[in-house]
């Protein structure tokens, strides 16, 4: 199976914080790193710690560190550079602990690989066999986040993929820290995806030390902040 991990599973925010990108942005050159220096304006701080107790860095990520040497594994910007991933691995399962579905979006070109399509358009074009959205534990504080109620999660998923598809897409959530990653032994490679636009660049060393403790190849860039 394929490992995909999107760096906001991890990086994320408290309950009722009106600016958190998590509840919708858009991935522009701004959003990934003025909309933060926004933000720390609004607190009133002069760095990036001025982040930390609306955007803190939830407890699991340390547990990843157990997949370095299962298989190939690779770092990039964004979810929409899955693509290059998936065709080294084609027809495979995917499980993605991600705080977003990535399986369809209502906006934008619906055939365009996107950070919120690439799951979707991946099942429907051969090149996943199934997809498991895989929610952080945290979601179960956050009311309105995708992983708070799955079964409302999946009526708002279900009409936006083809029904020979449903079948082979599954949402959960962790019921702790760490909880349903696969056995190691399981992975045939990981993808650690930064997702600027969505995770506080008080988070980007972490981030780093992770992807080098994977020995993680570039497939683009992460974004310095």
């Amino acid at each position: 199976m394929l490992l995909s991990i999107d760096w906001d599973a991890f990086s994320g925010t408290r309950e009722l914080v009106f600016d958190a990108p998590i509840w919708g942005t858009r991935d522009r050159e701004h959003d990934r790193l003025d909309a933060w220096h926004d933000r720390v304006q609004r607190r009133g701080g002069q760095d990036w710690s001025a982040l930390d107790s609306d955007f803190p860095l939830y407890p699991g990520w340390e547990a990843l560190r157990a997949y370095a040497g299962s298989g190939p594994a690779f770092v990039t910007l964004s979810h929409a550079d899955a693509w290059a991933w998936l065709e080294r691995h084609p027809g495979l399962d995917v499980l993605n602990l991600d705080s977003h579905h990535d399986l369809a979006s209502r906006s934008g070109d619906p055939t365009r690989v996107r950070p919120g399509n690439w799951a979707g358009l991946g099942l429907a074009r051969g090149l996943i066999r199934t997809v498991t959205t895989l929610y952080p534990d945290w979601h179960a504080t956050l009311p309105v986040a995708e992983g708070f109620d799955l079964d409302r999660t999946w009526t708002e998923v279900r009409p936006l993929l083809t029904p020979d598809l449903h079948g082979r897409v599954h949402l959960k959530r962790q019921a702790r820290p760490g909880d349903g990653l696969p056995d190691p032994a399981q992975v045939t490679s990981v993808l650690l995806v930064q997702s600027p636009a969505w995770t506080s660049p008080a988070h980007d060393p972490a981030f780093g030390a992770l992807a080098r403790h994977l020995t993680a190849q570039p497939l683009v860039p992460p974004y310095p902040r």
